[in-house]
């Protein structure tokens, strides 16, 4: 449930493009971020640093789009964001205690430490990956391609890794109910 929140701009974002155009698309993306982080803040008493990311990129890409009325603006969103994760994850090996991820996952995993340092970096890659086949997507195809690519092309990569992520990780994850050795 908490996934498909974090979508919910880009859901709307596709929905408004479908039925309108890629400058109301923003406008209502715009909207939709606003909403997602005051709502968080109301109901979590906290501000989501995620979140406040990702809406501070959209105001301001989107709003250079909609102002200079110039889509190439908010074709680099997903990018910028995906590049600005890339970034905070890689900073978080030098920066604090632990790798960025770790402090994410943490709680329901136990890891070597070396095998975190590994994960995060995994993710610094995938993060590099999407923001360059966003940027790819975004200015040798139509935008109709570029808008499903943005749903269900970003949406298919972030799943299809996490899934490889699971096997890779699978080995790494104690034994439950293994048989006791001699």
């Amino acid at each position: 449930m908490k996934m498909l929140f974090e979508f919910l701009p880009i859901l709307l974002f596709f929905v408004a493009y479908k039925k309108f155009d890629i400058y109301v698309a923003t406008a209502v993306a715009m909207g939709a971020s606003v909403i997602q982080v005051a709502y968080v803040r109301w109901r979590e008493e906290r501000w989501d640093k995620m979140l406040l990311g990702s809406m501070g990129m959209i105001l301001v890409l989107g709003g250079a789009t909609l102002l200079l009325h110039d889509d190439r603006f908010i074709l680099w969103k997903p990018t910028a964001i995906n590049w600005l994760f890339a970034l905070v994850f890689l900073g978080s090996l030098w920066i604090g205690k632990k790798p960025l991820i770790r402090l994410l996952m943490e709680k329901g995993v136990s890891l070597p430490e070396t095998i975190w340092t590994r994960l995060n970096l995994a993710w610094v890659g995938f993060f590099l990956l999407t923001g360059a086949v966003n940027l790819y997507v975004a200015f040798n195809y139509s935008r109709d391609t570029w808008v499903n690519f943005k749903l269900y092309g970003l949406m298919g990569m972030t799943l299809l890794f996490v899934v490889l992520q699971a096997f890779w990780l699978h080995r790494y994850l104690p034994k439950e109910n293994a048989p006791e050795q001699p």
